[in-house]
């Protein structure tokens, strides 16, 4: 499979769709799969998640999604790789972050222990990991299995890795194969372990087994020189939507 970066909006949101579907299922919440967007409807700290899959939604589509987001729950979040859809009028909060593509190249090995996780305790270091990281207030307090459940490790094409500093869990990160794409989420460190190249380090252990296929991601403002440095280059803006 070859990547364009014209495509990867495209493929992003389709690799997002499968990452999202495979969360919801874990998590036991509804999965909702049209071909204009994907949503999750999760309870009150889990929130709503939709991701738009064309760039020409609908007005129906676009006003199903208004209804979700009405109804939800908790949180709610929206995604789109296209940059062609305005909810302003959902007043949610809006921004965008690049999506970029890395073609096929082997990766160097990391300076630091990364494995993939393979049972519940590892699995909890690297949920812990990502939620401090990212700030996520809406599974605070913490309750073990909420945001990364048992079941996401038997989901097809799905991997969690950790990095290991000083003895301990330092970051974590999620890589999902789907349809011959790589794609990564939650690429996290603990705060205490910044600046110590422990994103870097969990990028590299977690890309080795995937240098042969094409990847796609969303960066962040400062995770993108990481994804620079390791070979991703910028395809376009994916405007993002969010309540809080």
């Amino acid at each position: 499979m070859t990547i364009s970066l014209r495509d990867a909006p495209l493929l992003q949101a389709r690799n997002s769709a499968a990452f999202w579907a495979a969360t919801g299922r874990s998590r036991g919440h509804q999965v909702i799969n049209t071909p204009a967007f994907l949503a999750v409807v999760g309870d009150a700290r889990a929130g709503t998640r939709v991701l738009i899959q064309r760039p020409d939604p609908s007005a129906e589509d676009v006003a199903a999604i208004a209804e979700l987001a009405a109804k939800a729950a908790g949180p709610v979040n929206v995604e789109d790789p296209f940059s062609a859809t305005d909810l302003a009028r959902l007043e949610l909060r809006g921004w965008q972050m690049p999506v970029m593509a890395r073609r096929p190249a082997p990766v160097a090995a990391p300076a630091m222990e990364v494995a993939r996780v393979g049972d519940e305790k590892e699995l909890r270091g690297a949920e812990r990991a990502v939620i401090e990281s990212f700030g996520l207030v809406q599974f605070l307090p913490y309750r073990g299995g909420e945001m990364f459940p048992p079941a996401i490790l038997d989901e097809p094409g799905v991997a969690v890795y950790a990095a290991r500093l000083d003895g301990e869990i330092a970051g974590a990160c999620v890589s999902v194969v789907d349809n011959g794409l790589a794609s990564h989420y939650w690429v996290g460190t603990h705060e205490q372990f910044r600046s110590r190249g422990v994103g870097r380090a969990v990028m590299l252990g977690s890309l080795a087994p995937l240098a042969d296929l094409p990847a796609t991601l969303t960066a962040s403002r400062l995770g993108r020189p990481l994804y620079e440095s390791l070979g991703y280059a910028v395809a376009s803006p994916s405007t993002w939507w969010a309540s809080r």
